[in-house]
């Protein structure tokens, strides 16, 4: 892969990665230095925005709540606090997935952190039955859009990315790029070749779903992670079957012109303008 190189970018562009890589579960502490040297790694590269799989500090994979509630955290807590003060030292903006504790519940979560500590913070809404989801508590809270330095972000999780309805959200929202930490097994083959350019097409945003490999506890994780143009292209994509990291460069103009002139006169489509709303009632239905 080409360096990407930054120092021409103007300030309106950002370069972000997203680290494909393995996990193990529990092992909270060599998973976060992990993390942090794959920082250091990819701001060698350029990149000053970097995401991380979904539970990549804890591990996905726990058979109980009480196994899992002693790998959870609260948000700001420890992992955050190592987190920030890298990104104090390179300069740069983290989203990565953890378990999140608050009382006696769980949850799925990730957190976007700077220079200046935790940023915000995403419980994850729809749970599949699989791995720790089976025993974690749906999140609780709006989808909201968080400042990192100059771009919008939005965050989700994995099976949230086969509910149009949040990306659209986030979108109405103002994210300029929409991230989606994942654990995706097999069986999320398709998902993982098409909903990152769909959603990312749908409301003309950034999408970028940064996936995990190996195995743990004898599921297997399918790798296939992607960055989308709002035009839905495929900026960078990774390998199936091994750790990669993936870099492409956002303008942050792009997510932010929702009416596009193709032809003009003759060929123009808003994103947001030719919603109808008021047809949409249905969905708010179970």
């Amino acid at each position: 892969m080409v360096p990407v190189e930054t120092s021409t970018a103007p300030a309106e562009k950002i370069v972000m990665a997203g680290v494909q890589m393995d996990f193990e579960i529990g092992r909270k502490d060599d998973n976060l230095a992990r993390m942090l040297d794959a920082m250091h790694a990819v701001a060698g590269r350029g990149a000053r925005f970097v995401v991380f799989p979904e539970c990549a500090l804890t591990g996905y994979c726990f058979e109980s709540k009480e196994e899992a509630m002693p790998y959870a955290e609260t948000l700001p807590g420890p992992a955050v606090e190592r987190v920030a003060a890298t990104c104090r030292e390179l300069g740069a903006f983290s989203v990565f997935g953890l378990l999140e504790r608050d009382g006696d519940r769980l949850f799925n979560a990730c957190a976007l952190v700077g220079p200046e500590g935790l940023l915000g913070s995403y419980r994850k809404v729809h749970l599949p039955y699989l791995g720790v989801d089976r025993f974690t508590t749906p999140g609780d809270r709006p989808f909201q859009v968080h400042a990192a330095g100059a771009a919008r972000i939005g965050m989700t999780i994995c099976y949230d990315g086969s509910f149009p309805e949040a990306a659209r959200i986030l979108a109405l929202e103002g994210a300029d790029l929409i991230v989606l930490p994942t654990n995706w097994p097999p069986g999320a083959e398709t998902t993982a070749a098409y909903v990152p350019n769909a959603r990312a097409l749908e409301s003309h945003v950034y999408y970028a779903a940064v996936n995990r490999v190996g195995t743990e506890r004898g599921f297997r994780f399918i790798g296939g992670s992607k960055i989308c143009h709002p035009t839905g292209t495929t900026l960078a994509e990774a390998a199936h079957e091994r750790g990669e990291v993936l870099y492409a460069e956002v303008d942050l103009t792009v997510p932010r012109q929702k009416r596009l002139v193709r032809v003009p006169g003759k060929h123009v489509i808003d994103r947001f303008a030719d919603r109808r709303p008021e047809l949409y009632g249905r969905i708010l239905r179970k």
